[in-house]
Order: C-alpha cells, then structure tokens, then sequence
C-alpha cells in the first residue's frame, strides 16, 4: 500500500505542520532503529520508508509539492538518502526509481513496522484521526498493519513497557562485549575513515548508541576527529540533541 501513498498538504494546515516538525526531530530514532536492522542477522523490520516532500518550480506559480516515501534509507547525520517508490502525479523532476539526496530538512514522515505494529507515521496518524470509523477500518486494512491509537504515537520498540529504550537501544546494551572484541581484533578500525571521513564514532554518534560511544572512547577514539564536511562526533550530537551522547563528548 505504501508504494501508491501520496500525501498532499497545505501549508495553511497547521496540524499537518506539526506533524512534519514532529517526523523531523524523531528522524534520530527512526535512523537508530534502522542502523541496528543492518547488523542483524535476521531482520526484525517489516518495512522501513521515509516520506519527503519533492518540489519543482514552474514559471511564475508557486512551487508544485508532492509528498511521496523513499526506502533503503541512508543518513549521514545531515543528508537522507534513498530511493524514490512513487510514481509523481504532477512532478515531472524526479521518477519512481530515482536515486534520492536531500536534507533532513525535506522530510516530512517515517515509518518503520516490526512484527506488524508501526512507529512513527505522524502524518499517517495525523489523517487517520480525521477519517469515519468505516474509512479508518479500510485504511488500515489496505495498509495491513496495526497503527495503533493515533493519540498515542510511539517512536521505539518497547516503549510503553521499557521507556529506556529511549536512550539507549537494547541492541548497543547487549552488543558492548563483541564491540570490545572486534576492537581489540582490528585496532586500526578505530581511526578508520570512510570516503566521507566519518569514522566509527561518527557513526555511532549519529546513530545514538551510548554504549558503543563509550566502548570507542574507552579504547581510545578521537573526539576531535572531522569528516570532511569538517564536524567531530559532539557535532552531530549536538545537532541531533541526542542528549545522552552530550556529555561524553564534551567531557573527552
């Protein structure tokens, strides 16, 4: 169902705004999420998509917006990529297909399922809360997942039961002493840059996992290390307000 999902918005509808605020300052955990899904062996997500908004001027009129989703999401702590799985009604810029780079700035929801319950979806939810009681039953019908109270939006796993997995996901917790293995195994990962010189603290910082912050700084990681668009670790912290991470990075 999502393939065919575009979403139209005003900018006079303030409660859809809100919606998109609120996708934009979670993003975090839907990437932290997703950065644990690729290490696992097997996979725990139904689904996992971004929604941008696409525009497209045209002569002297307003821009044209469409909001359509994206998947095999990346994020580098700035830019969300990904590709395109709708076809555009009226855009003719971008086609279903397309290779997707645009700032976190242009997102305008996520959506990540796990054995048939969503996170996430804020304007999903959003349009769900105006729907007929008939109209809703269809909806999720059609999308075949469990949405869950649109009051009542969560944006982890557990997260009624184990609030703490706000902070910190259960996966950083439990994968600390393999962390500290594979380190002591290939010390040299621990300065290693990628293309874009982030390194494994960049990394992890991005993604929010305290654990593995402190293991990398334990065992040596340098706080003041740049990716070549010139930010440390305590950068993306900051930019991201991953509140947790603040401190350990300040204080290295």
């Amino acid at each position: 169902m999502i393939e065919n999902n575009i979403i139209y918005a005003s900018g006079n509808d303030p409660e859809m705004i809100k919606a998109f605020e609120k996708a934009q300052q979670t993003f975090k955990y839907f990437w932290r999420e997703l950065n644990w899904e690729f290490r696992r062996i097997v996979p725990a997500l139904d689904l996992a998509c971004v929604k941008i908004a696409f525009m497209q001027e045209v002569s002297r009129e307003e821009p044209i917006v469409e909001y359509m989703w994206i998947n095999d999401i990346g994020f580098d702590g700035d830019t969300v990529t990904g590709t395109l799985i709708n076809d555009p009604d009226l855009l003719t810029n971008v086609k279903n297909g397309d290779f997707i780079d645009v700032p976190l700035g242009q997102v305008s929801d996520w959506l990540f399922a796990s054995n048939g319950k969503t996170y996430g979806g804020f304007t999903i939810q959003l349009m769900r809360s105006r729907m007929l009681p008939e109209e809703l039953k269809e909806h999720d019908e059609a999308w075949g997942l469990d949405f869950g109270d649109y009051n009542d939006i969560e944006v982890v796993s557990g997260q009624k039961g184990h609030p703490e997995n706000l902070v910190e996901h259960p996966m950083s917790v439990n994968m600390k002493d393999k962390l500290i293995d594979f380190l002591k195994q290939y010390p040299q990962e621990i300065s290693h840059k990628d293309e874009s010189g982030y390194t494994l603290l960049h990394r992890e910082t991005v993604a929010g996992n305290r654990t593995s912050v402190e293991v990398l700084l334990q065992s040596g990681a340098d706080v003041h290390t740049r990716t070549h668009s010139g930010k440390t670790a305590l950068d993306f912290a900051r930019q991201l307000e991953w509140e947790h991470l603040i401190p350990l990075l300040e204080n290295n």
